[in-house]
């Protein structure tokens, strides 16, 4: 059995864990740079190697117990995966713990947030993106990674951080109230708290890696250009934690490059940062 960090075996027992981990590693619709489907092995391999106190909390999440899920392996098709991430996250929604998923590419964020939307009817979706991800379908698909967020969109209340880069095709579905564009960003002093003043409770959260500049991220599929930094995005989402209950997570786009060992790290960091925040700030 796996286990995040190398933390002891009793912490990492399904019946222990307040935190669930859950790996789909699918990697079927993304068009141009692939290898998100192996990404959280390498994310693994780092966790392994890092120290588990956390400074700026001053706090130990792994304590708090990390269970790794069996994979969900299903690759036939768009549908055929939506169905299967849907069906896995309406039972692990059942646990009554912290659910969190790692892709694989942002196509397998449209189950998991559709069970929760199922359970949590005024369910804010926070996305963190470098691209709209509003298309309703792409490829012959609406379950493509280019369709993401389309669904979240058109159901409920969806707030986007970080985007620079959509299709003319996407603007009749981006309500620009909700939508804080990454050059907009850079010249404000007010787009945290305008941003979480658009939220209601409870929040999921969908993190792109792509949202990072392609300086400190360059390990995913379609990296864009002035995207934000380490301590833009971690001070930003201790915000949230702080201001809004946080329900569970997902991390996707992360395609290792080989003998780069920082990506790997890095996003393994951002991951136990966000078990940080949630024990620290969480409600």
């Amino acid at each position: 059995m796996r286990r995040f960090g190398g933390i002891e075996a009793d912490l990492a027992k399904l019946e222990k864990a307040e935190v669930l981990l859950q790996s789909i590693p699918y990697d079927g619709t993304s068009t141009w740079g692939k290898g998100a489907d192996r990404g959280f092995d390498v994310f693994l391999e780092a966790a392994e190697n890092m120290e588990l106190y956390d400074i700026e909390t001053d706090s130990e999440p792994y304590m708090h117990g990390i269970h790794i899920l069996p994979l969900i392996d299903e690759n036939s098709s768009p549908e055929a995966v939506y169905k299967a991430v849907l069906a896995s996250t309406r039972k692990i929604l059942g646990f009554g713990k912290l659910p969190t998923f790692f892709g694989g590419e942002h196509s397998v964020s449209i189950g998991i947030i559709e069970a929760f939307r199922e359970k949590y009817p005024d369910l804010t979706v926070l996305q963190l993106d470098a691209h709209a991800d509003l298309r309703s379908s792409y490829d012959g698909s609406p379950y493509n990674h280019a369709c993401a967020m389309h669904k979240a969109s058109r159901d409920g209340n969806l707030v986007q951080v970080g985007i620079r880069s959509m299709d003319s095709s996407e603007l009749e579905f981006i309500d620009r109230s909700r939508c804080f564009l990454a050059e907009e960003m850079h010249e404000s002093d007010t787009w945290i708290e305008d941003s979480i003043s658009k939220m209601t409770d409870p929040v999921y959260l969908s993190i792109d890696l792509d949202v990072f500049d392609p300086s400190v991220m360059p390990a995913t599929g379609t990296p864009e250009p002035g995207g934000m930094l380490w301590y833009d995005v971690t001070g930003y989402l201790r915000r949230v934690f702080e201001a809004r209950q946080v329900v569970g997570f997902d991390i996707v786009e992360f395609a290792p490059i080989a003998s780069l060992h920082a990506p790997g790290f890095m996003v393994a960091k951002l991951y136990y940062k966000l078990l940080s925040y949630y024990f620290k700030h969480g409600k």
